[in-house]
Protein backbone atom coordinates (compact mmCIF):
# COMPACT_ATOMS: atom_id res chain seq x y z
CA UNK A 1 0.00 0.00 0.00
CA UNK A 2 1.19 3.52 -0.68
CA UNK A 3 1.86 5.91 2.16
CA UNK A 4 -0.96 8.41 2.72
CA UNK A 5 -1.02 11.69 4.58
CA UNK A 6 -3.40 14.62 4.90
CA UNK A 7 -2.20 17.96 3.46
CA UNK A 8 -3.57 21.37 2.52
CA UNK A 9 -6.18 21.52 5.31
CA UNK A 10 -8.57 24.47 5.25
CA UNK A 11 -11.54 24.66 7.64
CA UNK A 12 -14.43 26.93 6.63
CA UNK A 13 -16.91 28.27 9.14
CA UNK A 14 -20.53 28.46 8.06
CA UNK A 15 -23.59 30.45 9.13
CA UNK A 16 -24.56 27.48 11.33
CA UNK A 17 -22.05 27.29 14.21
CA UNK A 18 -22.49 23.50 14.38
CA UNK A 19 -21.54 22.97 10.72
CA UNK A 20 -18.02 23.14 9.34
CA UNK A 21 -16.62 22.42 5.92
CA UNK A 22 -13.13 20.95 5.80
CA UNK A 23 -11.15 20.94 2.55
CA UNK A 24 -7.96 18.93 2.34
CA UNK A 25 -6.10 16.50 0.16
CA UNK A 26 -4.83 13.00 0.65
CA UNK A 27 -1.27 12.84 -0.61
CA UNK A 28 -0.20 9.36 -1.68
CA UNK A 29 3.43 8.32 -2.03
CA UNK A 30 3.78 5.21 -4.17
CA UNK A 31 6.56 2.62 -3.85
CA UNK A 32 8.44 4.29 -6.75
CA UNK A 33 8.37 7.58 -4.73
CA UNK A 34 5.95 9.26 -7.13
CA UNK A 35 3.27 11.35 -5.43
CA UNK A 36 -0.38 11.99 -6.16
CA UNK A 37 -2.96 14.18 -4.44
CA UNK A 38 -6.69 13.59 -4.17
CA UNK A 39 -8.78 16.60 -3.09
CA UNK A 40 -11.50 15.97 -0.51
CA UNK A 41 -14.30 17.89 1.19
CA UNK A 42 -15.94 16.85 4.45
CA UNK A 43 -19.08 18.58 5.71
CA UNK A 44 -19.54 17.93 9.41
CA UNK A 45 -22.04 18.73 12.14
CA UNK A 46 -20.09 19.28 15.36
CA UNK A 47 -22.16 20.30 18.39
CA UNK A 48 -20.22 20.60 21.65
CA UNK A 49 -16.97 19.45 20.01
CA UNK A 50 -18.37 16.03 18.96
CA UNK A 51 -18.76 15.02 15.32
CA UNK A 52 -22.28 13.62 15.05
CA UNK A 53 -22.62 13.66 11.26
CA UNK A 54 -20.17 13.73 8.38
CA UNK A 55 -20.60 13.72 4.64
CA UNK A 56 -17.40 12.95 2.80
CA UNK A 57 -16.86 13.90 -0.83
CA UNK A 58 -13.96 12.09 -2.47
CA UNK A 59 -13.59 11.00 -6.09
CA UNK A 60 -13.20 7.19 -5.84
CA UNK A 61 -11.74 6.76 -9.34
CA UNK A 62 -9.13 9.43 -8.69
CA UNK A 63 -8.35 7.81 -5.34
CA UNK A 64 -7.76 4.38 -6.91
CA UNK A 65 -5.64 6.02 -9.61
CA UNK A 66 -3.56 7.93 -7.03
CA UNK A 67 -2.98 4.71 -5.07
CA UNK A 68 -1.96 2.82 -8.19
CA UNK A 69 -4.96 0.46 -7.80
CA UNK A 70 -7.15 1.41 -10.77
CA UNK A 71 -6.39 -1.79 -12.72
CA UNK A 72 -7.30 -3.88 -9.68
CA UNK A 73 -10.59 -2.00 -9.27
CA UNK A 74 -11.50 -2.50 -12.94
CA UNK A 75 -10.67 -6.21 -12.77
CA UNK A 76 -12.85 -6.55 -9.68
CA UNK A 77 -15.75 -4.77 -11.36
CA UNK A 78 -15.45 -6.96 -14.46
CA UNK A 79 -15.43 -10.08 -12.29
CA UNK A 80 -18.55 -8.95 -10.43
CA UNK A 81 -20.33 -8.11 -13.71
CA UNK A 82 -19.89 -11.58 -15.19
Amino acid sequence: MPKRRVVDVVVHETADPEVIVAEFAYEFTLPDDSMNKVPCVFVMRVPDGRIIESRDYIDPIRTYTARGDLDRLIASLRKDAS
